[in-house]
């Protein structure tokens, strides 16, 4: 029936070690350790969201560059193609000098300028009043040898116009030796392409991007929301819930046949756990019996007053057979505590039971004192939680120096009923805070079975706490050790 938690003394400080030698370390290591990642969503919902935009965001842009580059390209072909004609289609004209070029009709088509250069590269022939300044930025642009014709496009810096322009010169046989026919066409048709199609990707894009991460949020969300249902099931799932099981969606796709494989689990596992409780009470049950007549026969044989070797042998048989006893009869009590059979719901005072409690233990090892006058009610079966305070008095009274303090009260922000048991001994390590409730668990190497528990103690205690839809935990103290009951109120 006594609880066994983890009590040691804090360890000696450990023997100082000598330095190591420093060790260098490039400038820029720490900086690179220390440097943050950058921040990635956490849930695949969120991943996949931004997954879908970043793509979107990347298909956008490559998308946009080729269709400008097509588009560009297509509309440079045209233009040199139309241009190249008009400067083939002025074949003759009249006899001039440099001194007087002669002014050529306007080309048709869309091209905008045409103009005559000698061999010299001066204009004889022009469709723009003074050629003379355009003629010097052409003059040397020429067929390739072999060639008669050639397109190129200039910026309009080049060729003293507002727009890029694409030129072709078309070379044509004379008297006079040849001349070169240069047509010029502005592109303004593919600046406002690239522009309208700039301005089409910047203000549309966005919104696609933003349609992809809504759509791809909705369908990703539509998909997990029966995982999220599993999720939740399973976090449900407890080892005094084991009878739950998932939703299992329609179909037969992925999500479907994972609820019903981790059903299928929970299923084996619900008939295994079940099995070995079974076992533990059926054992500790069967136990019980023959454990009782070798007591009785034990102190019968005590009563007969053997000689002081026979005695001493006897008695401690009758020790060990009455530890063996409280392992069965803890045992079974936890057994009966995980079938989760649910506490019968009378009004307690924890005050009244804590000093009733006191009161049968004026033969305690140590002081056991009580603060709490004012009742604190709750609602549960009154000898589990006789068997828990026992417990926890018996855990405090063990390793105490001087004194316990027991305290009862209710927590004013929720009104909770708050019970602690606290002793001036050694205390309980913080890391072993949540061990010392495990079962069967001894973690004081010097401790001796004869003065120790059964190391089911506080285990019982804290099933009997949950049982009753409260908690029992190891509160931090300056000194000892202090834990903390808490249950949930009468009225509640």
């Amino acid at each position: 029936m006594s609880p066994d938690p983890a009590r040691v003394p804090a360890p000696p400080p450990a023997p100082e070690r000598p330095r190591r030698p420093r060790t260098f370390r490039p400038q820029g290591f720490r900086s690179r350790l220390s440097r943050p990642r950058p921040p990635w969503p956490r849930t695949l919902r969120a991943r996949t969201t931004v997954a879908a935009a970043l793509t979107m965001v990347l298909a956008l842009t490559a998308g946009g560059g080729w269709l400008y580059l097509t588009l560009r390209g297509n509309l440079l072909d045209n233009a040199g193609a139309r241009t190249e004609l008009a400067a083939r289609k002025i074949i003759t004209f009249p006899a001039a000098s440099p001194a007087h070029p002669v002014p050529l009709p306007e080309p048709a088509g869309g091209v905008d300028a045409v103009l005559v250069l000698d061999t010299h590269g001066r204009p004889v022939a022009s469709t723009a009043p003074a050629p003379a300044a355009r003629a010097a930025r052409l003059a040397d642009f020429r067929p390739a040898a072999g060639s008669d014709s050639a397109v190129r496009v200039f910026s309009a810096d080049q060729v003293l116009t507002s727009h890029d322009s694409v030129v072709a010169v078309v070379r044509t046989p004379s008297a006079a030796g040849g001349h070169y026919v240069y047509a010029l066409t502005m592109l303004n048709d593919v600046a406002d392409a690239g522009r309208a199609l700039a301005v089409t990707l910047l203000a549309g894009g966005p919104l696609v991007v933003l349609l992809t991460g809504l759509i791809a949020w909705s369908v990703t969300g539509a998909a997990l929301r029966p995982v999220e249902a599993i999720r939740a099931e399973l976090a449900a799932v407890t080892a005094h819930r084991l009878g739950r099981r998932v939703p299992a969606p329609g179909g037969q796709d992925e999500i479907t046949r994972l609820a019903r494989t981790v059903n299928d689990t929970l299923e084996r596992l619900e008939r295994s756990v079940t099995r070995q409780r079974q076992f533990v009470a059926d054992a500790s049950h069967e136990l019980r019996n023959p454990i009782a007549a070798a007591r009785a026969e034990l102190e019968l044989a005590l009563l007969r007053r053997p000689d002081p070797e026979t005695a001493a042998s006897l008695r401690q048989t009758l020790h060990s057979t009455l530890r063996l006893e409280r392992i069965a009869a803890d045992l079974l009590l936890l057994a009966r505590l995980d079938a989760q059979r649910p506490p019968p719901a009378h009004l307690v005072d924890l005050s009244l039971l804590a000093a009733e409690e006191i009161a049968r233990r004026r033969s305690a090892r140590v002081p056991l004192r009580l603060d709490g006058d004012d009742p604190v009610p709750v609602r549960g079966d009154r000898g589990q939680l006789e068997r828990l305070l026992a417990n926890l008095l018996d855990n405090a009274e063990r390793f105490a120096d001087s004194e316990v303090q027991v305290t009862t009260g209710t927590d004013p922000a929720n009104g909770t009923a708050v019970l602690r048991v606290a002793d001036d001994g050694a205390g309980i390590r913080p890391e072993a805070a949540e061990q010392v409730f495990e079962r069967f668990t001894r973690l004081e190497a010097d401790r001796n079975r004869g003065s120790g528990g059964t190391g089911l103690g506080l285990a019982i205690a804290r099933e009997i706490a949950q049982a009753h839809g409260g908690t029992l935990r190891v509160v931090p103290s300056p000194r000892g050790a202090l834990l903390e009951l808490r249950l949930p109120p009468a009225g509640s």
